[in-house]
């Protein structure tokens, strides 16, 4: 019998291909989201330094929180989302294991 080839940490079973596309989409999610965050930060930062006035500065505080608000109320979707996605694809994975546990090479 031919021996499938494998790389380190990568399966060949399409459960964990599954699986580890699963953990390189949330990567991909997170890092978006760290990167809004930065964005968001540095929005903040000129619009004080473009202050003039003490209501200018509120004014930017008051919008960066609006939107601070709203990252978070993203951010726990996409928590959500990504934490089912990936107990779905680790059962799944986890699954294929054990159906395998049985069968001779």
């Amino acid at each position: 019998m031919a021996k499938e080839e494998t790389r380190p940490g990568r399966s060949t079973s399409p459960a964990g291909s599954e699986f580890f596309n699963t953990l390189q989409e949330m990567r991909r999610d997170w890092m978006a989201r760290a990167t809004a965050e930065i964005e968001l930060s540095l929005k903040l930062s000129k619009k004080l330094e473009a202050a003039d006035s003490v209501p200018d500065a509120v004014t930017a505080y008051q919008e960066w929180l609006n939107e601070e608000m709203g990252a978070r109320a993203e951010d726990a979707r996409l928590l959500m989302s990504n934490g089912q996605k990936f107990t779905d694809a680790t059962s799944r994975y986890l699954s294929s294991g054990w159906r395998n546990v049985g069968t001779t090479t």
